[in-house]
């Protein structure tokens, strides 16, 4: 699933493409990815207007239109194909956006677990699914002090509470075993137990090991793409994520992997305590 670098790669790289374009018809061809509001409302409501903006909180994407914002969880095979009127579709393209310029946006999918939502513009973040996603790491709002009030009040496990979406929006399974690892965190530790030293360090990593995705266009480990068709190069800087049985990096211990709330969970039990 794209974490919260594989979503902003995909924003970043939409922007050239089509903000300023205007909508003249959407085909939905897979209606269950529209979940709000029904699908004759949703073409209704996007024909004639023109994308000013692409935004995003945590994993979701936030297209800005003049009247509406349509919000889109990619999951764990969605992605955005910008192509020309005409395009061949293939089986997996499932909504398609036209615009008046002759180009459309395309919308694949291979699993169909994506979503799309569409809001009056304003209030997006107000309803679900927005309304229930924490801070986001590069927000004003995740500050040092917010992020220990959430740790101190729960004894769940590290790996649960940084995957809580409702704790802090955008991490996954790839960034939460890193930061972890960085951070020198065993992913089974307490959350109530973390020092404030320990809970200072993380909150630095999460920061600076999504920041760092960024730059590299974020993760590829399986089938991600950017909106150009690029793969992310973040994968050959990752300590521990996807490296069981090979020697950390750090200190030359092999790489653990174990399963803590049902998520495959890599970590080092030498470097992590």
């Amino acid at each position: 699933m794209p974490e919260l670098p594989e979503v902003e790669t995909v924003r970043q790289t939409l922007i050239p493409l089509v903000v300023g374009k205007t909508i003249e018809d959407v085909s939905v061809f897979w209606p269950n990815i529209v979940k709000r509001p029904d699908v004759p409302s949703f073409i209704r409501q996007l024909k004639g207007q023109t994308i000013r903006e692409i935004g995003r909180k945590g994993k979701f994407l936030k297209f800005i239109f003049d009247d509406v914002v349509l919000v889109s969880h990619l999951r764990m095979e969605g992605r955005y194909l910008h192509e020309q009127k005409g395009a061949l579709r293939d089986v997996h393209t499932h909504i398609i956006f036209s615009f008046t310029d002759e180009t459309e946006l395309r919308y694949r999918d291979v699993r169909k677990f994506g979503t799309m939502h569409l809001f009056k513009k304003g209030e997006e973040d107000d309803q679900l699914p927005l309304s229930q996603l924490g801070p986001e790491p590069f927000s004003h709002t995740f500050t040092i002090e917010q992020f220990k009030q959430c740790l101190q009040k729960t004894n769940r496990k590290m790996k649960v509470v940084l995957l809580d979406q409702t704790v802090i929006a955008g991490l996954g399974n790839i960034y939460v075993d890193e930061v972890l690892f960085r951070s020198g965190i065993h992913p089974e530790r307490r959350a109530h137990q973390l020092t404030d030293e320990e809970i200072a360090k993380l909150h630095a990593e999460i920061i600076s090991t999504l920041q760092g995705a960024i730059e590299k266009g974020g993760s590829t480990i399986r089938t991600y793409v950017n909106t150009q068709g690029k793969k992310g190069t973040f994968q050959t800087e990752l300590y521990v994520y996807g490296r069981k049985n090979e020697p950390c990096k750090r200190c030359g211990e092999l790489i653990e992997k174990i399963i803590v709330a049902g998520r495959g969970t890599h970590y080092c039990k030498k470097c992590q305590s």
